[in-house]
């Protein structure tokens, strides 16, 4: 006998409810004593609705390309003789004068209200992600998902406690994402950023995203993936909130006293006077005019050992990198944008 197609309807609604729903997720599951601590965190630090982090956590995927770039070896560190070449090319600074000429107007409104230079703005972009060319593929969500929950384990016993706190770092970077995509009205399934979690033309994390953006354009949103009075407004508050000084120098060449002993501060602090470091033996090439704080760094460069003093200025922008090699390669390619624009105002 011929069975009715549709009287077998009801029973396959029936088997089709009663089967696991099919997520995207791949990969293995979180440790779901560290899940629940995550969702119970989430509500009492952020106000997060539990059913809301969990429909979230439900979405997210391990990346074994994530896990594999984060555990990777450390590079060898390069030289400043090889590091600032990589930063300051012809074509970075080529096309960072023409990224300053398309946008003077607005970048000299927030140089004027915050006291930033607008080719140090300019400087940050272009190191960051060549001027929005390169503002990263991996999914944001996936990103602090797997750092998160996977940080790479790497057994060494010296090294357990900050994997650890690498670890909760990234689990709260993936609560703030979740608030942050609720206060800016961003679709969090199609935020893309670094396969760290670093997001826009300036590459904030959620929680400096959170703390530090503005909202440049006064269309009620912080928009720091397509709107550019966002992104320079929101780079000079970043230095602003970390003790950018008006009009203060960034670095100052220091000249090494014969016999002076090599120093190392251990901190990239701007807390010694002009007259501390000297008592040690670096100077200033060029007179000051006043007793600035400063710190000293060292680099290898191509013309043979660079010491530098560093301001409370460059203090600033090691608070975007700690390395001071990246400092340094903001600061010169600033100028070489400058300069270059500066040429060209000339009559």
């Amino acid at each position: 006998m011929r069975r009715n197609p549709l009287r077998l309807f009801p029973l396959l609604l029936a088997l089709v409810a009663a089967a696991p729903v099919a997520t995207a997720q791949s990969g293995p599951a979180p440790d779901p004593a560290l899940r629940a601590a995550f969702v119970a965190e989430a509500a009492s630090k952020y106000g997060l609705e539990a059913s809301e982090v969990e429909a979230w956590l439900a979405k997210s995927n391990h990346r074994q390309s994530i896990v594999a770039a984060m555990s990777r070896p450390a590079e060898k560190v390069k030289p400043w003789r090889e590091y600032r070449p990589i930063f300051i090319s012809d074509r970075r600074i080529a096309d960072g004068q023409a990224f300053l000429a398309r946008h003077r107007d607005e970048l000299a409104k927030v140089e004027a209200a915050t006291g930033v230079p607008a080719e140090m703005i300019v400087a940050i972009i272009g190191v960051e992600t060549s001027y929005g060319g390169n503002t990263g593929s991996y999914a944001v969500l996936d990103a602090l998902y797997t750092l998160g929950f996977f940080y790479p384990v790497s057994g060494d016993p010296a090294q357990l406690e900050r994997e650890a706190a690498r670890g909760r770092f990234f689990r709260d970077e993936l609560m703030q994402v979740m608030l942050l995509a609720k206060e800016e009205q961003l679709d969090l399934a199609a935020l893309k950023g670094s396969y760290a979690g670093a997001m826009g033309y300036g590459q904030f994390m959620p929680s400096s995203y959170r703390a530090y953006a503005r909202d440049g354009n006064g269309d009620g949103r912080r928009d720091l993936f397509g709107a550019l009075p966002d992104v320079f407004a929101s780079i000079a508050n970043y230095f602003v909130a970390h003790g950018w000084q008006r009009d203060e120098p960034v670095v100052a060449l220091a000249q090494a006293e014969e016999g002076a002993a090599p120093f190392v501060p251990d901190t990239l602090e701007a807390k010694y006077s002009l007259a501390e470091l000297g008592e040690k033996g670096y100077r200033p090439a060029l007179a000051q005019g006043h007793d600035l704080k400063a710190t000293l760094v060292t680099f290898d460069g191509s013309a043979g050992t660079e010491h530098w003093l560093g301001f409370r200025n460059f203090y600033a922008i090691t608070r975007y990198n700690r390395s001071p090699m990246y400092a340094m390669a903001v600061y010169q390619l600033s100028r070489e944008i400058a300069a270059g624009a500066e040429a060209a105002a000339a009559p």
